[in-house]
């Protein structure tokens, strides 16, 4: 509970005479007065509830709201007014964020975005480089291009499933049409107003402009709740002397703040992908005009074109210029252009729109919609983005290397966040193509889609190339997990013999209960090899998608039929590979949509699915604004805002204690802290991923220098961690001074058999229950210890007066 700012106004008869702060003299001095300690629990992924966390029934909220909260127990709620009650244990407080993740079930439909969320890992990825390199630039550029190639994509997907299968092909097809009165109004058998060709997909348009519409509401909602918390103010007196672009990226005052870049970048989504909504309209109606000639439609359409093309540029031209400003927090207005380009967008589309459905004689539906081969182009666009991706993280992993900020244990030397950013835009590929192939093969009944007497062309053809590829990626991850699996059997017999030697030799031995626990050791240890699995099949879907483009290309046919003259083994194995692909990619996106609805009506799935979000949202909107939100904008300000509030005000010290995702999340809010404030803040994690997890994948922002500097600036830090945890592991940071800051590994389980303390087996603890371990109460103890019963105060030197 908060008991105030520590700072009193005067009062209208003369100077201050309000009471000094708890633990000082008016000229700042100790008084000897018994000082507050404040212990600060955060919990792990999936979440838990106050009670839990406080070991006590009865809580109270001091702070927040229903989706974060500071809960204490009842008889905690006016400890500082009882500093006496508290001199062998601090008051304890609980942080609960977990329904910024899994709160309401809607937040299930956010499973649609996994593609975004990917696509936003990528930009956090880069190798820790001089902050000054100019790599850093070009990295987040491709990042930030290749993010909105995917809403190209998303938006090309919904024209193809609303615009070219559905209003085009299937609406133009009497025997498509037959049996669906719902698209009776637009077959050419029925000759209404609504018939044409051109007014058709118009009609259907309206299909894609709300799936754009949605994710600019969504992500707008979102914005004004989760980018909106302003970071504390700095004390005065505590700032750097290194300028703050060159402090860590977790220190900068903005860094948790990206309410306008997410704007700035909504805007430009959306209008990119209106223009591809206009876009595809546009081009049916200029090539049927190109091809009669005559008339004022071809001029307009060419006009209409020249607009669209304008935008587009525009459009690329704000994305490459929007970058994150972190060292203060961004509050610039946006400029006029950038405020004005969603709706020039939505006013090309709106003319595009009256320029198609314009009445065009003879004007009829072909084969495929004209312009459904863009497909391709985008492929090969992304890949090139990836390739630049790679260059240029290679050339940051060299330069931070040549600096001495080189991590040798990065995942994949580097190079894994332009891996990611294949994996994005091979799950977006795999989700549109998916949703498409499925609509294509429901459309036309019992025929296959291009095949002889298929009453639709289907999909493109490019589709269908990358669907055939999607089992041999499977075999690839099948082989990797056949060889986890000798990998674990190998780890699993070389550890066995030792687990014994662990525990109490007067405990009878047991081969199948050190069988189990080496086996759990062996699949905990399967975590660090997940760079590798990752880097292969990043490759082998390059390799693959480069194929499916180059024969999509070549043949302009499915793979079935394109082999129809190849050796019989040749063609069978292309038209099963085509045929399963199909019904894979459909099955993953049937698989999404039936978690979502299930995490909708389900609240155990639903927490399931925001434990997924709880590790891939922890970073902010940098690069797709359409990714889900990032929840630690408004948990680490929150925590940061506590520890500074109760410091000052209570001029005490605190340890935050954070377990998995809340160690990472209580490290971020103590970076955030002034240097006065940092030196009062213990820290204790457990089961934390802090190195083992985000210092490989994310070594810019948590590799061994950042880490180190957090530790040599704050008070003290301790971290607990298991041989059985696949999560949490050590941070390996190596003090020349003080107690080592890892402790492990601890034992687990706590005994090997049945003791006079544990007559029942003990549960192997793996990732969780940190607590039941004496090292732990141990630990907490030491901490809380060096906190002191009357610590001198470190206030911050006060600002001299005006003037002097």
């Amino acid at each position: 509970m908060d008991t105030g700012s520590g700072t009193h106004p005067a009062t209208p008869d003369g100077p201050d005479t309000a009471p000094d702060p708890p633990g000082n003299s008016q000229d700042g001095a100790p008084t000897g007065k018994r000082q507050l300690a404040l212990e600060l629990l955060v919990h792990g992924v999936g979440g838990t509830t106050p009670e839990r966390m406080l070991g006590d029934p009865r809580t109270v909220l001091v702070t927040g709201d229903d989706t974060a909260a500071v809960y204490r127990r009842a008889v905690d709620a006016d400890a500082e007014q009882r500093p006496d009650d508290y001199r062998t244990e601090p008051v304890r407080e609980a942080y609960c964020w977990c329904n910024l993740t899994s709160g309401n079930g809607a937040r299930a439909l956010w499973l649609v975005l996994l593609p975004f969320m990917v696509a936003n890992l990528a930009h956090w990825m880069r190798p820790a480089a001089p902050s000054r390199h100019r790599g850093h630039h070009v990295y987040d550029i491709l990042v930030r291009l290749l993010a909105l190639s995917l809403t190209v994509l998303l938006a090309a997907a919904a024209c193809e499933v609303a615009l070219d299968l559905t209003a085009w092909q299937c609406a133009g097809s009497a025997a498509c049409a037959a049996g669906k009165s719902w698209m009776g109004f637009l077959s050419p058998e029925q000759g209404g107003a609504w018939s044409g060709p051109g007014r058709r997909i118009v009609i259907a348009a309206l299909f894609p402009l709300l799936i754009v519409g949605f994710l600019w509401w969504l992500s707008r909602r979102t914005w004004s709740a989760y980018e909106s918390a302003s970071p504390p103010p700095r004390r005065p007196g505590t700032s750097r002397d290194v300028p703050p672009a060159q402090r860590p990226a977790l220190t900068r005052r903005g860094f948790w703040y990206g309410r306008r870049v997410v704007a700035r970048l909504r805007a430009a989504h959306t209008a990119a992908g209106l223009l591809t909504i206009a876009a595809a309209l546009l081009v049916a109606a200029v090539d049927f005009d190109r091809r009669t000639g005559g008339g004022p439609l071809p001029a307009f359409g060419r006009v209409l074109l020249a607009l669209v093309l304008l935008l587009a540029a525009l459009t690329v031209w704000v994305v490459c210029r929007t970058a994150r400003s972190e060292a203060e927090p961004d509050e610039h207005r946006d400029r006029f252009l950038v405020r004005a380009l969603p709706f020039a967008a939505l006013t090309a589309l709106v003319l595009c729109a009256v320029h198609t459905a314009w009445a065009r004689p003879g004007w009829v539906s072909g084969d495929r919609l004209p312009g459904s081969g863009a497909f391709g182009g985008l492929v090969v666009f992304q890949g090139l983005l990836v390739l630049g991706l790679v260059v240029t993280a290679g050339l940051l992993q060299n330069a931070a290397r040549r600096h001495g900020h080189g991590d040798g244990r990065a995942a994949l030397k580097g190079l894994h966040g332009a891996a990611v950013a294949l994996l994005g835009c091979a799950l977006g590929g795999v989700l549109t193509g998916g949703a498409a192939q499925r609509l294509g093969d429901w459309l036309d009944g019992g025929a296959t889609p291009g095949g002889p007497g298929a009453p639709i062309a289907g999909p493109p053809v490019l589709l269908s190339w990358q669907a055939s590829v999607l089992p041999v990626l499977l075999v690839v991850v099948a082989a990797f997990a056949v060889l986890a699996g000798v990998q674990m059997a190998l780890v699993r017999r070389k550890v066995e013999p030792d687990i014994p030697g662990l525990y109490d030799k007067q405990e009878r031995p047991d081969e199948q209960r050190a069988r189990r626990i080496a086996g759990t050791i062996a699949r905990a240890g399967l975590t660090d090899s997940a760079p590798v699995l990752v880097g292969a099949v990043c490759l082998v879907t390059l390799v693959l998608g480069a194929g499916a483009v180059a024969g999509a290309w070549l043949t302009d046919r499915a793979p079935g039929r394109a082999t129809e003259h190849a050796p019989v083994l040749v063609h069978t194995a292309a038209a099963t590979a085509e045929s399963l692909g199909s019904w894979l990619m459909g099955a993953g996106v049937l698989l999404l949509a039936v978690m979502g609805w299930r995490a909708y009506r389900d609240r155990s799935t639903r927490r399931t699915v925001g434990i997924l979000w709880d590790v891939g949202t922890f970073w902010p909107r940098a690069a797709h604004p359409f990714a889900p939100p990032c929840y630690a904008e408004r948990a680490v300000p929150d925590l940061t805002w506590r520890m500074a509030t109760w410091t000052e005000s209570n001029d005490g010290h605190l340890v935050i204690s954070g377990h998995s995702q809340g160690s990472v999340l209580a490290a971020a809010a103590v970076w955030q802290l002034d240097l006065v404030t940092r030196s009062r803040v213990a820290l204790l994690t457990y089961g934390s991923p802090l190195e083992r997890l985000y210092g490989r994948w994310f070594p810019a922002c948590f590799g061994p220098e950042a880490l180190t500097g957090l530790h040599r600036e704050m008070d003290d830090w301790r971290n607990l961690w298991r041989l059985t945890d696949p999560i949490g592991g050590p941070v390996r940071l190596t003090c020349a001074d003080g107690p080592a800051i890892d402790l492990g590994p601890l034992r687990d389980p706590l005994a090997f058999g049945r003791t006079l303390h544990h007559p029942l087996p003990a549960q192997i603890l793996g990732h969780g229950d940190y607590q039941s371990d004496p090292v732990f109460e141990e630990t907490r103890a030491e901490l809380i210890a060096r906190l002191g019963a009357c610590l001198p105060g470190q206030r911050a030197e006060p600002e001299p007066p005006a003037g002097a």
